[in-house]
């Protein structure tokens, strides 16, 4: 079976560096959710009747996807699915409480104070060019984390929703969105 992805460890640090960021959210949604279907191929049983070598004579449409065993489905979310799941929204919860902190350690935050000073002193002439009014000033990098963070939760939920809608239909799941399937397995496994 797959094995789920592990927690990083959680810094300002690893927040900030938004490619070390990104690259974790991708490898982990590249190992568990873009590879469910293989995945959840790897839990099905073979066939116990063996190979029918009559079934190569016959012309006819490609059987849909069977249906995995319960136990092993509800073992592959337990185990693998939903503890990958929870791993990326801790590190997103954790990082989206970063951006909203003051950032102390800001290494351009002079610069930005200077930007905004050198502004405030600029005579304009909107007749002459009324374009040059205009001032954008530099984000603050948690402004900037913040902005990937709701890009990465989009994803999130988007991979989230696919990924669910494959396994409700090779498992046979009855629950209806993958929020409700997510928060029973966090009452039963994080209540401790």
């Amino acid at each position: 079976m797959t094995q789920p992805s592990s927690l990083p460890p959680l810094t300002p640090q690893f927040c900030f560096s938004t490619t070390v960021l990104r690259d974790f959210l991708r490898l982990s949604r590249g190992s568990i959710d873009d590879t469910i279907t293989q995945n959840l191929n790897a839990l099905a049983t073979p066939s116990r009747a063996g190979f029918d070598p009559t079934s190569t004579a016959r012309l006819g449409s490609r059987p849909a996807a069977r249906q995995i065993d319960i136990e092993s489905c509800q073992a592959f979310k337990d185990q693998v699915l939903f503890p990958s799941w929870q791993s990326r929204s801790d590190v997103l919860s954790y990082c989206t409480l970063v951006a909203t902190s003051p950032d102390p350690d800001d290494p351009e935050v002079t610069l930005r104070e200077a930007e905004k000073e050198k502004n405030r002193e600029r005579v304009v002439d909107e007749r002459l060019d009324p374009y040059s009014a205009r001032f954008f000033p530099r984000e603050a990098r948690t402004e900037q984390l913040a902005a990937i963070l709701r890009q990465e939760m989009g994803v999130e939920n988007i991979v989230r929703a696919r990924t669910w809608g494959i396994v409700k239909e090779r498992c046979g799941d009855i629950e209806n969105s993958w929020e409700d399937a997510l928060a029973r397995w966090r009452k039963l496994y994080t209540a401790s």
